[in-house]
């Protein structure tokens, strides 16, 4: 289902064309790629349901692509799922996550609280003029909100830009 819309994405403007980001840690290709009238295609698969954002990779990139298509219900959030980082973590009997990551899906969970360095406890949403830049490091007792108001309930405050 996802293959046949991405088709029928990229035919509505051809040529797509891709430009060379890096490389993974696996030696494979990153690349941005958009159609010939400028659309991105991976805001489009993120916004549509067909891709989740990962921000280990994205820096939040596609966070409020996400958000809509969860808000609507688009594609994969028609249900519910394991996040693909989770079930790899799981198979590999490592219930630690990577660094800076909660056993909660960033992809549900994507409410950044953040500690500034005078102790004040901060939650960052996405859209924000910081979001991408905001670490969250369980180790210091920062951690991932579901919600503005359980980040409020918890004594967090809203960052203000």
């Amino acid at each position: 289902m996802a293959a046949t819309a991405l088709d029928e994405f990229l035919a509505a403007s051809r040529p797509a064309r891709c430009q060379f980001v890096s490389w993974d840690q696996y030696g494979r290709y990153v690349g941005d790629c958009a159609r010939a009238d400028g659309a991105s295609v991976q805001a489009w698969v993120v916004e549509n349901g067909h891709a989740l954002d990962w921000p280990r990779y994205s820096k939040g990139a596609y966070a409020k692509h996400q958000a809509a298509a969860q808000q609507a219900r688009r594609g994969i959030w028609v249900g519910t799922f394991q996040a693909p980082w989770e079930w790899r973590a799981a198979q590999r009997g490592n219930l630690e996550q990577p660094a800076g990551f909660s056993l909660l899906s960033e992809s549900s969970c994507n409410i950044k609280g953040n500690i500034s360095a005078n102790g004040e406890r901060i939650y960052h949403v996405p859209g924000q003029k910081y979001y991408s830049r905001t670490r969250v490091s369980e180790g210091k007792g920062e951690r991932w909100f579901c919600s503005e108001e359980e980040a409020r309930r918890a004594g967090w405050r809203k960052a203000r830009q």
